[in-house]
């Protein structure tokens, strides 16, 4: 058992890569501990199937160093923001007490995106609650509330709240997201072409990254939203 610093929750196995993977290295080469939750296998996904985006989601986090990533298995398009699914993830969260969570886009193209943001949000909030009572391997589960909730941007262009410098990580969160080379752009595949398997979607989201980082001075950056305040120390912590 071990606490960590981010957990970075995506809906589909991807979604975190894509999303907010450069932020996570970041973090963690300043030696914060940072795991993934997929909430779903990505069972509806035009191309692949279960048993392969699993392999390329491990791939992926070996690639990103991170210490920890699970499946909770809800279902894929038909997940609810229900107590059911709330729990699964209440216990997630209680089990290893992140300091922040990231989390899908609060709008965007495809709808289990929002869906996914409100449940994470929801159970982030409910996961503080004593009376709300959760056991792991049979043993009590303490409370625990995460300090923030970050809704990382993804399909849509979306204003931040604030954005993050991954200039230097810009490569080996490409690497990262070519572990799913079911998914994305293989000239070699034979599967159908969906809206993320062209290599103009790939153009896309370091184009976005490019926006963001030029706001900010720097190659690349990754945008958030916030559905509070967001309060710094003193004024020389912004860039």
């Amino acid at each position: 058992m071990f606490k960590l610093d981010i957990l970075a929750v995506g809906v589909h196995p991807d979604d975190v890569e894509l999303g907010c993977s450069g932020t996570l290295l970041n973090h963690i080469q300043k030696g914060k501990t940072c795991g993934i939750l997929d909430l779903t296998q990505g069972e509806l996904g035009s191309r692949g199937n279960v048993e392969l985006r699993k392999q390329e989601a491990n791939a992926a986090a070996k690639v990103l160093g991170i210490a920890y990533r699970e499946q909770l298995g809800l279902k894929d398009g038909f997940f609810e923001n229900n107590f059911e699914s709330q729990v699964k993830l209440i216990e997630v969260i209680r089990k290893y007490r992140p300091e922040i969570v990231l989390a899908n886009a609060i709008n965007d193209r495809h709808p289990d995106h929002g869906r996914a943001a409100k449940l994470v949000a929801d159970a982030c909030f409910y996961s503080g609650l004593a009376k709300i009572e959760t056991t792991l391997n049979n043993e009590h589960q303490n409370i625990w509330r995460p300090k923030a909730v970050y809704h990382y941007i993804q399909d849509y262009t979306l204003k931040p709240d604030f954005v993050v410098n991954v200039s230097e990580f810009a490569d080996k969160k490409r690497e990262a997201i070519l572990c799913f080379s079911s998914q994305f752009y293989n000239p070699n595949s034979t599967e159908p072409q969906t809206p993320i398997s062209s290599p103009e979607f790939l153009e896309s989201v370091f184009a976005k990254m490019s926006v963001f980082g030029r706001a900010i001075g720097t190659k690349y950056a990754e945008g958030f939203t916030v559905n509070r305040f967001v309060g710094v120390n003193d004024l020389f912590s912004l860039v």
